[in-house]
């Protein structure tokens, strides 16, 4: 008996040598919304000159907090915040006065579709209705940041990136820090 159990299990060894390896499970999805950052890069990040799209201006990225980070990818949404964003202006519309000064009276803000923000890099991807789809791929100087930071904003740039917005070809643009008010 033992020998026919041996022969048995020996069988199915050798006949599980010679089946096909099974796929290989595909990769995780990544997450749409990621961050991984030990700084504080919250913030608005202005253009350090016009880049301007037909009629819209890019006015700037906001960047969140830790706790804006972890809300969002938790779950919590808001329809008009996010904890990255961007935000253009159009340069027809009237100027008004509000209480930091003069704007433009419309504005497209774009809430994330996806984004990945880490110390060194930021990348987004959102769609509104008056721009279509915008994308971001910048990098971020951790050094330079740290110094306008220490010294309230307008120390130089920051991020160097790549903005694509709707069907415009991408335009590379330059971005400083500043804290808001």
């Amino acid at each position: 008996m033992r020998n026919l159990i041996g022969l048995a299990v020996g069988i199915l060894l050798l006949a599980s040598c010679n089946r096909p390896e099974a796929p290989a499970e595909p990769p995780p999805a990544t997450a749409a919304f990621s961050h991984a950052i030990s700084a504080d890069l919250s913030g608005y990040y202005l253009p350090a000159s016009e880049v301007r799209i037909g009629n819209w201006s890019f006015d700037h990225i906001f960047v969140g907090q830790a706790q804006d980070f972890r809300s969002w990818e938790g779950g919590s949404r808001s329809e008009t915040f996010g904890p990255v964003m961007l935000q253009f202006e159009d340069v027809t519309s009237p100027m008004v006065q509000t209480e930091i000064g003069e704007t433009r009276s419309v504005s497209a803000r774009v809430l994330p579709g996806a984004y990945s923000v880490t110390d060194t890099s930021l990348s987004f991807e959102g769609r509104s209705p008056e721009l279509g789809r915008v994308r971001f791929e910048g990098t971020l100087d951790p050094a330079a940041l740290a110094t306008s930071r220490r010294n309230l904003g307008d120390e130089g740039v920051v991020v160097t990136g790549q903005l694509t917005v709707g069907d415009a070809p991408a335009q590379t643009v330059q971005l400083r820090w500043w804290a808001g008010d």
